[in-house]
């Protein structure tokens, strides 16, 4: 079965980092995209971070660019996004995902599969 288990949020004060860990498990062959999104209450999801799941070139929303990383040291190791001088608009639910073709990776039309999500609460 395909799973996504995310874990460390927290809640933080404004200037203070966290890094979110996803444990990823099962994917068939077809899926070679894993990304980062979040959803405040009220708003809409936002795409953060993404890159394909084997490395390469990442890509970030321009709300985190230079102050979030996503990073991943193998196809079978956890996916994490390092988050440094966290603000009080980056609190929201923290969701990995992993897919396929479709899009730029920073939509959720190319993520099959999703996570549980984890809460960041910055103050």
């Amino acid at each position: 079965d395909v799973q996504l288990v995310e874990s460390g949020g927290g809640s933080v004060q404004a200037g203070g980092s966290l890094r979110l860990s996803c444990v990823v498990s099962g994917f068939p062959y077809t899926v070679y995209r894993v990304g980062w999104f979040r959803q405040a209450p009220r708003k809409t999801r936002e795409g953060i971070a993404c890159q394909n799941l084997r490395g390469g070139r990442a890509y970030y929303a321009t709300s985190v660019m230079g102050r979030f990383t996503i990073s991943q040291d193998s196809a079978d190791s956890p996916l994490y996004l390092q988050m440094n001088a966290l603000e009080s608009d980056d609190s929201a639910m923290y969701y990995c995902a992993a897919g396929g073709s479709g899009g730029s990776c920073l939509t959720s039309q190319p993520y099959a599969y999703w996570g549980q999500g984890t809460q960041v609460t910055v103050s």
